[in-house]
């Protein structure tokens, strides 16, 4: 059984510290631009380490968050399955309009289809291409779909080619994170790789049993609740 003292971890680790494990996202696909916008104020407000937006917003978000906070954006999103040529178009587009951080989401068809050496090489080229920006690259496996022998090979290639993180999942899956996924993948890659876990985390008990389980990212929509609840508590241990 997994323990967690919710407590014994906000006396450990500060709001600022805690809040730059965060990576706040907005990618609701019925958004509205306000939405948006307030995702990026929020980010500044919380301190989060980055603010996750759809491409089409990267340019007006790096505006209005400017240097606080990291704009990230998604490629490939959700289910991974556009062509090498597209996701580098899109990763090169959104790069030179400020991104610095790219979630992208691995050819999920062609790996199923154990057709490794495709998506290996597809992952390459957009850390490449990520370096060139000096920008950081996850990468979404989609765990709800995998085998745990196939959540370790993913790992593995991700490992391979240097990317910067394993995620675990988009949240457009039957399931998000597992404590049991990132045990997993955190064995896998060791300090050599982070892994970022996203997907169903909405309140400070989630996102905490996922940075124990060896979490170093925590990617929500509900960064806001998280650290409303982590404030409640910090202020009730005084």
């Amino acid at each position: 059984m997994f323990k967690i003292n919710l407590e014994d971890f906000v006396k450990k680790l500060s709001q600022e510290d805690f809040a730059r494990k965060i990576d706040h996202t907005m990618l609701k696909p019925n958004a509205d631009l306000r939405q948006f916008e307030k995702a990026c104020y929020e980010a500044v407000k919380y301190g989060f380490v980055a603010c996750v937006v759809p491409p089409w917003f990267v340019e007006r978000a790096k505006k209005i968050v400017k240097d606080a906070v990291k704009v990230a954006t998604v490629i490939g999103f959700p289910h991974g399955s556009t062509t090498k040529r597209a996701k580098l178009a899109e990763a090169r587009d959104v790069l030179e309009k400020g991104a610095e951080e790219i979630d992208m989401v691995m050819n999920i068809n062609a790996f199923k289809s154990g057709l490794y050496e495709l998506v290996e090489d597809e992952i390459a080229e957009i850390v490449d291409t990520a370096r060139e920006y000096n920008a950081l690259v996850k990468v979404i496996i989609e765990t709800a779909y995998l085998t745990d022998e196939e959540k370790i090979r993913a790992a593995l290639i991700i490992k391979k080619v240097k990317a910067d993180y394993v995620k675990t999942s988009t949240g457009f899956a039957s399931r998000g994170a597992t404590i049991h996924d990132v045990i997993l993948l955190k064995k896998t890659v060791g300090d050599v790789v982070r892994v970022k876990a996203a997907g169903g985390i909405r309140h400070l008990e989630d996102a905490v049993a996922m940075i124990l389980a060896g979490a170093d990212r925590i990617g929500t929509s509900s960064g806001v609740q998280i650290m409303e609840e982590y404030l409640k508590l910090h202020r009730s241990l005084k």
